[in-house]
């Protein structure tokens, strides 16, 4: 009999936990930056193309279901200020802890020639500590559609999708 009325409660209960070990970690996406490798300097395409990439990544993560994805304009003029968030020490870990965030992730885009070009992403998990995980496709072609085939590639068939780094 007691038994009987254990069983609802503990239905709750475990359907309170799964709920809120489902929920998907904060991460802080930081504006991807441009690595030119190349013998030419970065042209105003490149560097007007890497806000809209940015926002496209944060786009595929956030539907993608993996990460609950955070603002990160309150840290935007310390992020500008500061150096090369992936030669900076660490800096973007900080300012993702300040936001809050149980995640990290920066990028960038390695122009090697017009027509290869790397598109990398870097992700620190704040929480759990450990190594920075990376992730990175080559694309062919310095244009907007290729960064953006590129991108969700990237998200699609690179990244894992479980937060703790199996793909299904």
């Amino acid at each position: 009999m007691k038994l009987r009325h254990a069983a609802p409660a503990l239905c709750c209960l475990l359907l309170a936990t799964s709920a809120a070990s489902a929920q998907s970690p904060k991460a802080a996406v930081f504006d991807f930056q441009l690595a030119n490798l190349g013998a030419q300097g970065p042209t105003d395409a490149d560097i007007a193309r890497l806000g809209p990439l940015s926002d496209l990544l944060r786009q595929q993560l956030k539907d993608s279901g993996r990460y609950e994805i955070i603002a990160i304009e309150p840290v935007k003029d310390e992020v500008k200020n500061s150096s090369d968030l992936r030669k900076c020490g660490g800096c973007a870990d900080d300012f993702a802890r300040k936001l809050g965030a149980d995640i990290a992730i920066t990028g960038e885009v390695q122009k090697v020639s017009n027509l290869i070009l790397n598109i990398n992403v870097y992700v620190k998990d704040l929480k759990n500590g450990g190594a920075e995980k990376a992730y990175s496709v080559d694309i062919r072609g310095d244009n907007d559609l290729s960064f953006d085939h590129g991108v969700k590639y990237l998200v699609k068939n690179n990244m894992p999708i479980s937060g703790d780094g199996r793909k299904p």
